[in-house]
């Protein structure tokens, strides 16, 4: 009775935490998209062992004694989804701002276990979490390593720890006394080149798998301080070249045109939200091959809070209302021109586990739905420097397979559906 009671509360989809077999497992494909970007193939069997694709095979094989078969002929399977650009540590709503002083930093782990379980049951098998709150410690760090260890179920999480924002700048906690604010004190705040090398490096002391920096202003920063640039051209380089030395990818939160091309130039590898981009930052995206990470569902959100609710200060509004519909247009622009783009949804501020909602925003900004797909996966893998592990279905790959019961590349919302989901060969989710 209490097994059906929790599967009743899960609804129709059952969660499961089935391990990764010592024998092989075989998936029964009905239509499989290994590589995004090319033809699906018909009535295929992927053979899982040891949490890996060990071979593709045409046809539906037939198990050996040591073998067990999970039977996807009605569905339609594509790898694991990756989001560029998440925030698992907290979500944006009338509470939050009392949540920051309640929750300690044990608290803000466990409530990312939960977002994190939420995510990957919606199919996200992969996540890059762009920033934790300041005065959260190291939760960020404890949830990426849980995941990793079995110890809970969520995404492979790639952190980057506290983001490098200069002092006033986006990122930090406004808005309380001064003597509050000191517990929320970020070690990603600096001033001047040095000081910035040395905050990227206590970063990846830190743990932080890449490094993430805020070239201009933000909506959500509770400071009338705009939308444009707000590091010196000389701190960025210097942030961005001491990532590199240390082996880190660089990317940076940017708005406003200026701060999008400083950051260009000063040599990072992606770009988020990229709202005001023109022509001569879309010129500067293709010749240094830096990747742009669009957000559409966190400004559409933003947009809509400002209209419905009244816990945004007119400050955060005023930005809220600006920014939200002009990601749409950029992300068409960027498109239309050739820009790389990297599947990343800003999930904090909207809810968790609505990530797959960014796919029908992009269908929405002109893209293709197999061209939404190939960002969730091969671009976003790329993206990310683990191509070789994740983003298609291919053998020697890890196993992250998921499964939707109708043809996203025929409605892209059927991604918001997930009915399937295999992390590391272990089944996860199943209809």
């Amino acid at each position: 009775m209490m097994r059906l009671a929790l599967m009743a509360a899960l609804g129709a989809a059952a969660i499961l935490a089935v391990p990764a077999q010592a024998g092989a497992r075989l998936i029964h494909a009905g239509t499989l998209l290994a590589k995004p970007g090319e033809a699906p193939l018909k009535e295929q069997t992927i053979v899982v062992e040891n949490g890996r694709i060990k071979e593709i095979r045409a046809g539906y094989s037939e198990p050996d004694s040591d073998e067990s078969v999970v039977d996807l002929k009605a569905y339609f399977v594509l790898p694991g989804l990756i989001d560029s650009h998440v925030h698992l540590l907290g979500e944006l709503g009338p509470k939050q701002k009392v949540e920051r002083v309640e929750d300690s930093p044990a608290a803000l782990a466990l409530r990312g276990a939960y977002n994190a379980r939420r995510t990957l049951a919606a199919g996200f098998t992969t996540v890059r979490d762009v920033g934790a709150p300041g005065g959260s410690g190291d939760a960020i760090f404890a949830l990426r390593d849980a995941i990793a260890k079995g110890w809970v179920w969520g995404p492979r999480v790639y952190a980057s720890g506290s983001t490098i924002s200069p002092t006033g700048g986006h990122a930090q906690t406004y808005g309380y006394r001064d003597d509050i604010l000191e517990l929320f004190a970020s070690d990603g705040v600096c001033d001047g080149a040095v000081r910035c090398r040395e905050a990227v490096r206590r970063q990846v002391g830190r743990g932080a798998n890449h490094i993430k920096l805020v070239a201009t202003g933000g909506v959500l920063s509770d400071i009338a301080a705009g939308t444009g640039q707000q590091f010196f051209d000389d701190e960025m380089r210097a942030i961005v070249e001491a990532a590199h030395r240390l082996g880190r990818r660089a990317t940076a939160h940017a708005h406003g045109a200026d701060g999008i091309k400083a950051a260009l130039r000063a040599g990072v590898d992606s770009i988020e939200h990229g709202t005001f981009m023109d022509d001569e930052a879309i010129a500067l995206f293709k010749t240094r091959g830096a990747y742009y990470v669009p957000t559409v569902l966190a400004g559409m959100t933003v947009a809509e809070y400002a209209k419905t609710s009244d816990f945004m200060s007119p400050a955060v509004k005023a930005k809220s209302l600006a920014v939200g519909p002009q990601i749409l247009e950029t992300l068409r622009r960027a498109h239309k021109a050739g820009v790389k783009i990297a599947f990343g949804t800003d999930t904090g501020v909207s809810r968790h586990g609505d990530n797959a909602r960014e796919f029908v925003l992009m269908v929405e900004a002109g893209m293709t739905p197999m061209e939404t797909i190939r960002a969730a996966t091969v671009a976003a893998a790329d993206h990310l420097g683990v191509a070789t592990d994740i983003g298609t279905i291919e053998p020697g790959k890890i196993a992250d397979i998921v499964a939707v019961a109708e043809n996203p590349l025929d409605n892209v919302s059927a991604l918001t559906r997930m009915r399937f989901v295999m992390k590391d060969g272990a089944v996860f989710k199943r209809d």
